[in-house]
């Protein structure tokens, strides 16, 4: 089947060919015509498969018959709205609706947090039919009234998994208030979880469900390769994958954004060009980031799990997963970046002790195990510092802490002042062993041998407040008062 027989208009066709497709992919296949017949879309494909342009291309063919050429805001009001969930992912499909839509008469922008401002309020405000936007920045736009939603024909959620989670699910909520209730929704997105489709078949209108492979299942030119490791040997066993195989592009996933750096920082000092992409950064350090990785400037990119949705590197060869992820569909969409556009890749995942139960999480998900290597001499656990000791055990005497060896080095001598503090006597403090106590017995209190008398003449001291002589008008203390009869 040919894009001619999707029934696209020559204006798309044409630009499908200028990039050089011929063929559609299964999900454009199946997505394509009911989108053109303004039905709901839930569409579920393999990452890589060409689920943007499964949206894109209909979307500017529904809109092409209000594309015109006047310089007046009031003749480009937004019909079209697009979320994504990350910065990166928008600006792909930004650039798709550039590419395909370049020969006709729709305008379009993207907004997306970490950038000035007012350069977006002044596109907004020379009018656009299409917005390519994240929820956050959309959502200030919408608190400053610079943007208008209220002739939105189409609404696009793409990575819907991620859009409709819970931490995305209020502002979502925000912006579907503002929203006409007569609209075309579609949900596009490599997983679907039970939970996530019962929430989106609530905001859809029956529906069309749309899945061209087993659900969250990788792509199939991806082979999964596991090294059991300790943590404290990772980083040493993928300077040395790199250098043993050649690496000239891997992309290495961490949880967080500050084993990020560390990790970058780490690899550059062993000698392999590394750079890191994360929230923390900024827009520009983020987009040089990727440009020098596409542009094989920098062999490694390590990223956090923002960098799982939507990258588009043309020819990855290697994902490596430093650290499993917490969930296991975000580890389809970790891989999902090599294996793209029927090119083969490799997922290779470096798991540490505790680590196993997160593997056999993702095996489950994948209904199949995932091979796992033998991990080269040096970098076994035995090489390792062992963690298993508890902290208040301690360790045998003449035993290294490292390697578990006797060690062989001589005792050193006295440090200045031992010998001094050995020899020195104690003050007040006696050696004396202290007499046995039964603590289940009352306390009686032990006879005196010789008990000391008390005299009779004794007073007790005075407890209150002592009474002190009234100084005189005229000096000296007053005499006795005298009655007066």
């Amino acid at each position: 089947m040919s894009f001619a027989s999707l029934k696209l208009i020559p204006e798309l066709l044409r630009a499908v060919s200028d990039e050089g497709y011929i063929d559609p992919t299964p999900i454009q296949i199946k997505a394509i015509p009911p989108i053109l017949g303004r039905r709901d879309v839930m569409g579920c494909a393999q990452t890589g498969t060409g689920k943007t342009a499964g949206f894109t291309l209909p979307l500017l063919q529904l809109l092409a018959p209000q594309a015109n050429t006047s310089s007046s805001p009031a003749r480009h009001p937004i019909r079209a709205l697009i979320l994504a969930p990350t910065r990166e992912l928008a600006a792909q499909v930004a650039e798709s609706v550039r590419v395909y839509g370049k020969h006709l008469a729709l305008r379009s922008t993207i907004v997306y947090g970490g950038v000035d401002i007012v350069p977006q309020k002044q596109a907004l405000h020379g009018g656009v039919e299409i917005l390519i936007a994240t929820p956050g920045r959309l959502l200030d736009h919408l608190e400053q009234r610079t943007v208008n939603l209220s002739r939105v024909e189409i609404l696009v959620l793409d990575e819907a998994d991620r859009m409709l989670d819970m931490g995305f699910l209020p502002d979502i909520t925000r912006i579907l208030a503002v929203l006409p209730k007569e609209r075309q929704s579609l949900l596009f997105s490599a997983t679907f979880s039970e939970e996530i489709r019962r929430l989106a078949k609530e905001l859809l209108r029956h529906p069309t469900l749309i899945e061209v492979a087993p659900r969250n299942a990788p792509a199939d030119l991806v082979t999964h390769e596991v090294y059991e490791v300790p943590a404290t040997r990772k980083r040493a066993l993928l300077c040395h994958l790199i250098r043993v195989r050649d690496v000239k592009q891997a992309l290495v996933f961490v949880r967080m954004k500050r084993d990020a750096n560390r990790l970058a920082r780490e690899l550059q000092r062993d000698g392999i060009n590394a750079t890191a992409i994360h929230s923390d950064r900024s827009q520009g350090e983020r987009e040089q980031a990727l440009a020098d990785f596409k542009e094989n400037r920098a062999t490694v990119l390590v990223a956090t799990d923002i960098a799982a949705r939507g990258l588009d590197i043309e020819q990855l060869p290697y994902v490596v997963n430093y650290e499993l992820p917490y969930t296991p569909e975000d580890y389809v969409h970790r891989i999902g970046r090599t294996g793209r556009a029927g090119m083969p890749g490799q997922a290779i995942s470096l798991v540490a002790g505790d680590e196993i139960k997160l593997l056999a999480a993702i095996e489950k998900l994948l209904k199949r195990s995932i091979p796992k290597l033998d991990v080269p001499s040096g970098f076994t656990p035995e090489h390792a510092y062992d963690r298993s000791r508890r902290r208040d055990e301690p360790a045998p005497r003449g035993a290294s802490p490292r390697t578990g060896d006797a060690d062989s080095r001589p005792p050193r001598s006295p440090r200045h002042g031992e010998r001094e503090r050995e020899n020195r006597p104690s003050h007040g403090r006696s050696s004396a062993k202290l007499p046995d106590f039964d603590f289940t017995k009352p306390y009686v209190p032990a006879p005196s041998s010789t008990p000391k008398e008390v005299p009779d003449d004794l007073t007790l001291p005075f407890r209150g407040r002592p009474k002190r002589p009234t100084a005189a008008l005229l000096g000296g203390t007053p005499g006795p008062r005298k009655s007066h009869k």
